[in-house]
């Protein structure tokens, strides 16, 4: 790490020498605009709050393109550990050039988010509690769950990040009660789902240096963890330009419609058209979803259950 210490915390000035636009390459972290770890501030810096292997941090990141340097400063045991991280987590492992297109619309959107990387936190359990619970609900349900129980089990962040959260540690996700799950709109399935989940976080963790099949074969170990939540989680722990969301409710239709014209597909017929595209599946998806397009709708949207009153 480059960078010096403070009274008020680490510091770390970097060039990322590649076009960066910080804001949306950070975006897939947070959940939700009310999330308890990720707030954006008016000057333009964005806060995270993480549990790391070093113990809890703030790190807060403000990007300078004019100058072509992100400014970052972190707080608490984990501020090293974030600052030593802070290429990874602003695609500096990443490769978009590999994602080579023919001349047209989606070309002409890879070079409008050429700035757009994939981000890479190196932190497993931070993206697969979240993932779990929005397994089959609304994304509304989801951040409302999300942030009800930050607030009610997770530590303050260190430094000057007044109201944010760091979520629990393992064992505080295997202590919390099932009563507080069910308040906080998690059925049992998806509760259950975290506590096997979290019983086996240092082999999960383990996760974040594997290749692509060797951490989806680690992660859909665990019964209740499928395709879906395990790319959900490898696309922003590791960065996995391939972690295709297989399973998700508007996703095929989205493909089969921007690559095929065709306004319903199922998941195969998705993997399919994507097949091409190996191993950017992802990456393409991504860039699909910054376009706008979206198949037709013939049918209502999905009706949120409140579980909180079962």
């Amino acid at each position: 790490m480059t960078g010096t210490v403070t009274s008020t915390g680490a510091v770390r000035r970097w060039r990322p020498g590649y076009p960066l636009d910080a804001a949306r390459t950070l975006l897939p972290l947070r959940r939700g605009p009310a999330d308890p770890a990720y707030r954006t501030t008016g000057d333009g810096a964005i806060w995270r709050a993480s549990r790391t292997p070093a113990g809890v941090g703030t790190l807060r990141v403000l990007a300078r393109p004019a100058e072509g340097v992100v400014e970052a400063s972190a707080w608490g045991p984990g501020a090293p550990w974030l600052l030593d991280r802070l290429p990874d987590l602003l695609g500096a492992r990443d490769d978009p050039a590999g994602l080579v297109l023919p001349p047209g619309p989606l070309r002409d959107a890879q070079r409008a988010t050429a700035g757009v990387r994939l981000t890479r936190t190196g932190l497993v359990l931070e993206s697969l509690v979240p993932a779990v619970l929005e397994q089959k609900v609304t994304t509304g349900e989801a951040y409302r769950a999300w942030r009800t129980l930050l607030l009610a089990f997770g530590t303050p962040a260190p430094g000057p990040a007044e109201g944010m959260r760091v979520a629990p540690s393992a064992r505080e996700w295997a202590l919390i009660p099932s009563w507080d799950w069910h308040r906080a709109g998690v059925d049992p399935k998806r509760s259950a789902t975290v506590q096997r989940a979290v019983r086996l976080a240092p082999r999960l963790e383990e996760a974040a240096a594997m290749d692509h099949e060797a951490a989806f074969a680690r992660l859909t170990a665990v019964p209740g963890v499928g395709l879906w939540t395990a790319a959900e989680t490898l696309q922003r722990s590791n960065g996995d330009p391939d972690a295709v969301s297989v399973g998700d409710f508007h996703l095929p239709n989205t493909v089969g419609w921007a690559l095929a014209g065709r306004p319903r597909s199922d998941d195969a017929q998705m993997l399919a058209l994507l097949e091409p595209y190996r191993p950017h599946r992802h990456r393409l998806c991504r860039l699909l979803l910054t376009t706008g397009t979206h198949a037709p709708r013939y049918a209502p949207r999905l009706t949120p259950n409140d579980h909180r009153h079962r």
